[in-house]
Parts: structure tokens; C-alpha cells; sequence
């Protein structure tokens, strides 16, 4: 009895978290491998499904993100500029308003990233930065799961209205509707005192962000996004993220301040 329950203590350990579960659904080419530049997949309706586990394409330095020491090889990955500063990526630099800049200062002489305070990541950092992000979509919702903090966001594809009046929140209030196969979100509700990337780039309560998913194969999810936040900014402007899809993994806790590592060696730029 002794040997037949330790036995299943060890099957508990094995099988606990799914961290090495096959995706299904992959298609696979003639030497049986991922073929990651398949056609995306399509959902009932005929939409395509962009459902999956996603994180940001810069992360492929670390293409074994299963192997032990997956953790270090992240922790070494140089920070993408889209995480470090999104002025350095949008063409022309960002319009900002003249109390944009200097808040930024004050942001970078803080250091007090809210990020790295352990606080949830907002658009568009859940996109820049290297955690997995889950996609589930269903009819009249697709649901972003974010392993940091557990975090999520809805997108609400049932015809809805943005809220005219909402509270202000972190990842704001979402709707979606298809343009082909192209997925246009609008979103508003954000709060006022939102980092965009760790410089300290602004969103305010006044923006409202456009984004259009696009999954082009398999692998790929293509994100173009046009920010129009008038409060801190003089013209709309405009950014694209693309997601790279991860196989054969599941979701694990990352609670940020449980043996938190990152605030010694992380600050604002």
C-alpha cells in the first residue's frame, strides 16, 4: 500500500501542470515538425481562430521555452524596445503634449515603473513583454489570459456599445467586430496614470485605442494599433506588435511579489 501511494504522489508531481502537453490541432509538415506557415485556423463561423498561447516575437531567442532553464535564458533576453520605449519604434518619434514630456521626466527620475511594483500590465504592455498570454475565443467574446498576476481582458464581440461613462481600469473596455478576417477592437475606460512602456510613456482617460488583429498562418498573430489619447498627445498615432504562438505549454502562475527578483536590477529608462 506504502509503495502503491507513493507511486501516485509521484504521478501528481509528473502530471501537475501540463507544462509539456501537446497542443492540438498543429499542423505538422513532411518531417512531422510544427508547420507554424499553415493557414490560420477557422472558427465556427468561419472567422479565423486566434485562439492560443502568444507571447511577444522577440522572445524566440529562447525557442526552448520548456527546458529548464528556459527562466534564465528570459531573464538574460536583451528587453525589446517596444518594452523599453515605444518612442524608439514609431516612425518619427511620438507627438507628445508638452506636460506628456515632462512627466516622462519625472516618470524616469522615479523609477517607480508599475510594472516592476508589481501592479498589472495595461495596452500596450501585455503585448510587449515576455509572459504568455492566452487567447480563448468564443462566440461573442475573446478572452486575453495573462500568466503575470493572473491578469485578464475581455473583447466583446456580441455587438455591444463602448461604455459612454465607465470607471476607469487598467486594460480598459473592449469591442470587436470582424472586417473580413481582420479583428477591429476599440477600446476606452483607461485609467489616467498609465505606463505604456518603461520610459514612462503616457495613456490617460481621454484615449481610445484601435487595434486589428490579424492571424496571417498559424504561428503568427500580427497586432496594428493606433492610440488617440488628445490629453497627452497632439495627433493619433500608430504602432504594430506581432505574437509568435507557443507549443505544447499551459498557462503556470507568475505572481509577481511572491519571491519577487525583478525591482533590484530593473528601472526606468
Amino acid at each position: 500500500m506504502r509503495l502503491f501511494t507513493i507511486a501516485c504522489l509521484l504521478c501528481a508531481v509528473a502530471f501537475g501542470q501540463w507544462i509539456k502537453y501537446s497542443t492540438a490541432g498543429v499542423p505538422k509538415g513532411k518531417d512531422g515538425k510544427p508547420n507554424l506557415s499553415a493557414p490560420a485556423p477557422r472558427a465556427a463561423d468561419g472567422k479565423p481562430d486566434l485562439s492560443g498561447i502568444w507571447v511577444i516575437a522577440d522572445a524566440l531567442p529562447c525557442p526552448k521555452l520548456l527546458a529548464d532553464d528556459a527562466g534564465e535564458c528570459l531573464e538574460k533576453m536583451p528587453i525589446s524596445q517596444p518594452a523599453a520605449d515605444l518612442s524608439k519604434i514609431v516612425p518619427g518619434g511620438l507627438p507628445f503634449q508638452p506636460w506628456s514630456l515632462e512627466i516622462i521626466k519625472q516618470r524616469k527620475a522615479s523609477g517607480l515603473d508599475p510594472h516592476v511594483e508589481c501592479l498589472p500590465s495595461n495596452f500596450p504592455r501585455m503585448f510587449t513583454l515576455p509572459h504568455f498570454t492566452k487567447f480563448v475565443q468564443t462566440r461573442g467574446l475573446l478572452m486575453l489570459m495573462n500568466e503575470y498576476n493572473a491578469s485578464y481582458r475581455q473583447i466583446f464581440t456580441d455587438g455591444r456599445p463602448l461604455p459612454v461613462d465607465p470607471q476607469p481600469s487598467w486594460n480598459g473596455y473592449s469591442t470587436g467586430k470582424w472586417e473580413g478576417d481582420t479583428l477591429v477592437i476599440e477600446t476606452n475606460g483607461f485609467r489616467d496614470d498609465l505606463w505604456m512602456d518603461m520610459a514612462g510613456t503616457p495613456l490617460t482617460q481621454a484615449a481610445k485605442v484601435t487595434e486589428r488583429f490579424r492571424r496571417p498562418n498559424f504561428g503568427t498573430l500580427e497586432i496594428d494599433a493606433t492610440v488617440n489619447d488628445p490629453q497627452a498627445y497632439t495627433k493619433p498615432w500608430s504602432m504594430k506588435l506581432v505574437q509568435r504562438i507557443v507549443l505544447d505549454v499551459e498557462l503556470i502562475d507568475e505572481v509577481c511579489l511572491e519571491n519577487e527578483k525583478s525591482a533590484s536590477h530593473m528601472k526606468a529608462r
